[in-house]
């Protein structure tokens, strides 16, 4: 048993020198400091998430090239963006009613964008993910913490953390003498060929858009302490495929519980201060949240457990700063993460159970041969086509 437990360890935490970028890191870096000195000097620190994954997620979306065709695809994503932005910070003080529906509608659309291509779905899986981050943020704000924050500044901040990398990508371009240049991001797939909505793509995005919408009302119907940590962690741990395996989930969890931890520890320190000791620790904390997002960028394939936990540690110490810190907070910090990523990954994995028994069903006869294809070929667009592109999404995810 105990050697059994031993090979799985290593498993879960086994290390990829290869998988480690730091060039990549340095460059993620550089961009996320630019909004957060920005933010500093003004005193408005309320919009410093915007700001960060409106420049972080465009530079996953930047996809190389002609620099033509790059500035329009980031002013497209970033102009989506900015109407999320706008959506979620506009609902996020109403009934949490109008928070589900919203979180199903656009979790929903996202899934079933996979009929553009799956880079447009992968696109749209980032969109997705900062919808909900922007909702939990926005109720955070409205409901705990009582800070105004307007939601014409908190699309400007979006907008304006696009315009830093696409800014910085005009500056690299002119540098290299106006050439064309690789994708930034070179494990983000490519494919913009169009699908077809068969029936187990359409119950993908099905499926995840109720777990979306569930574990909303679960956060804000029962009004639940930190309960936000919830649907961000569920997100976060679906992955773009109905054929979950266990080593990923796994690994899953344990970032959820490492990330989770340490937000928790970290948070604890600016608990019970006040004046400029309190204004100097959530300065500190920033800085160590975007550490841990740079980091992130540099060991997505150097151990995905690890790339996990970095990540979620940095999106919630940046979530929870304006919020008050004690050791019952924290409890339920961690609780909630838990339970969101345990329901992400226990659909996910049902769903693949059921995608199998589908895929292994006896065989038709010939005449139903082509529809069998057509069903076998959008199985493949949700879990064959996209697990192959996994390294991406799953950056996207993050």
């Amino acid at each position: 048993m105990a050697e059994k437990f031993a090979s799985w360890l290593s498993k879960v935490f086994g290390l990829n020198p290869a998988g480690l970028n730091w060039p990549r890191a340095v460059m993620i870096l550089d961009v996320m400091l630019v909004p957060l000195v920005v933010f500093w000097s003004i005193g408005h620190e309320e919009y410093l998430v915007s700001a960060l994954f409106g420049a972080l997620f465009t530079a996953l979306a930047d996809p190389g090239g002609s620099y033509g065709q790059r500035v329009a695809r980031k002013t497209e994503f970033a102009a989506i963006g900015a109407g999320l932005t706008a959506l979620a910070f506009g609902i996020g003080g109403d009934a949490w009613g109008w928070l589900v529906l919203a979180a199903f509608a656009v979790t929903l659309v996202a899934g079933l964008a996979v009929m553009f291509g799956v880079r447009r779905f992968v696109m749209s899986l980032l969109l997705n993910i900062w919808f909900v981050v922007a909702l939990a943020l926005a109720s955070g704000f409205h409901h705990q913490t009582h800070i105004t924050s307007y939601t014409w500044a908190q699309t400007l901040a979006w907008v304006g953390g696009a315009a830093v990398w696409i800014s910085a990508t005009f500056i690299t371009w002119l540098i290299r003498g106006r050439k064309d240049v690789p994708q930034p991001i070179a494990e983000i797939p490519g494919d913009t060929s169009r699908r077809k909505l068969t029936r187990p793509v359409i119950m993908f995005a099905l499926i995840r858009a109720l777990v979306m919408a569930g574990t909303i009302a679960l956060a804000f119907g029962l009004n639940l302490s930190h309960g936000y940590w919830m649907p961000i962690a569920a997100i976060v741990a679906m992955r773009p495929s109905l054929e979950g395996t266990t080593l990923i989930a796994i690994q899953r969890v344990a970032g959820a519980v490492i990330g989770a931890a340490a937000a928790a520890l970290l948070l604890l320190i600016p608990a019970d201060e006040h004046g400029l000791r309190l204004l100097s620790i959530t300065f500190g904390l920033e800085v160590v949240a975007i550490v841990f997002l740079m980091h992130a960028a540099g060991i997505r394939f150097w151990n995905y457990a690890v790339y996990y936990g970095a990540i979620s540690a940095g999106v919630l110490i940046l979530l929870d700063l304006p919020q008050p810190s004690n050791y019952g907070a924290e409890g339920y910090r961690v609780l909630w993460t838990l339970c969101g990523v345990a329901i992400g990954v226990l659909v996910m994995l049902l769903a693949g159970l059921l995608a199998k028994r589908a895929t292994t069903a006896p065989q038709q006869p010939p005449a139903d041969v082509p529809a069998q294809r057509e069903a076998t070929a959008g199985q493949d667009v949700v879990g064959g086509t996209v697990h192959r592109a996994a390294p991406g999404a799953s950056a996207g995810q993050s």
